[in-house]
């Protein structure tokens, strides 16, 4: 058997977006880089910082997330893995609500079906979803784009769409981290019928304002669902989200948190608003999702 060399290119994700709770996600211009080669046996993983803080407490062994999706994904296709030697270069910041662990899985999962020689498939989404029990983060990273999500029987299934090519988002990164366990335990088991209508209703909107009418952001990522009831554990994301929407911007917490994505059309963030203790950038809507070559 010839032994592999891949390059993989996995952008990060933002998921929720206001109101679509594991439903909505969107694929960010921000990306982690895997350079894998095979080798006759054992495993090497090389994990660099290119960007992302924290990669100091990333495992180097076969507990490594993009180590375990490989094989997962090996497995499922019935491709034997004699050996690897790992290169993750990674870029994308880690327990910020920006799809890390997501963008991870996929990272493995894509590099799984290339040594299989097989096209990402339906069953890559439902792989790559099983790691984290929802699916938005993980199809963003996977086809790119606005993605919705949904899991039927245990199948997860995800609809690409296309985002509006006026969407410039602004993420907004502070300094601490979250723990998606932790922010999903302070959510309540039931919701009050009308917050569950009035959402209903806002995720709608908001794939029609995502796609076609971005002037409508703003109404569209109200939240009445999660965002509240995790604030406690990040109140000063809450608090910028809070100023955002106030100042006219259409904001959100991005995923489980703490980062803030701010939806805008010209990249900008209203010079009032105090972001001191966030690290602010402007990202595109990466439209490719996972990128495999072969070298």
């Amino acid at each position: 058997m010839t032994l592999a060399s891949l390059k993989v290119r996995v952008p990060a994700s933002t998921a929720n977006l206001g109101p679509g709770f594991d439903a909505l996600g969107l694929a960010l211009g921000l990306h982690d880089v895997i350079e894998l080669w095979e080798t006759g046996s054992g495993l090497r993983v090389e994990v660099v910082d290119a960007g992302a803080d924290g990669v100091e407490d990333v495992p180097t062994d076969e507990t490594h997330l993009v180590v375990r999706a490989i094989r997962r994904a090996c497995e499922h296709l019935g491709r034997p893995l004699p050996g690897l030697h790992l290169r993750c270069l990674n870029a994308i910041p880690h327990a910020r609500g920006l799809g890390s662990s997501a963008a991870a899985v996929v990272a493995g999962i894509a590099a799984g079906y290339a040594l299989a020689a097989k096209p990402v498939d339906a069953g890559a989404l439902q792989l790559a979803a099983e790691f984290e029990g929802h699916a938005d983060n993980a199809a963003a990273s996977l086809f790119g784009g606005l993605v919705i999500a949904w899991c039927e029987g245990g199948r997860f299934h995800a609809e690409r769409l296309e985002p509006h090519p006026g969407l410039r988002p602004v993420v907004a990164v502070p300094g601490v981290r979250s723990a998606t366990a932790q922010t999903r335990g302070l959510l309540p088991p039931q919701v009050p019928h009308a917050d569950a209508a009035f959402c209903a209703g806002r995720a709608a909107l908001a794939v029609h304002a995502l796609t076609h009418d971005p002037s409508l952001l703003l109404p569209a990522t109200e939240d009445r669902l999660h965002q509240d009831y995790r604030a406690p554990a990040y109140p000063r994301s809450a608090q910028l989200v809070h100023d955002l929407r106030k100042a006219g911007i259409a904001a959100a917490i991005s995923g489980a948190g703490p980062s803030v994505l701010a939806l805008t059309t010209d990249g900008i963030m209203p010079a009032a608003v105090d972001v001191e203790g966030f690290e602010v950038t402007e990202l595109s809507v990466d439209v490719a999702g996972v990128q495999v070559t072969t070298r």
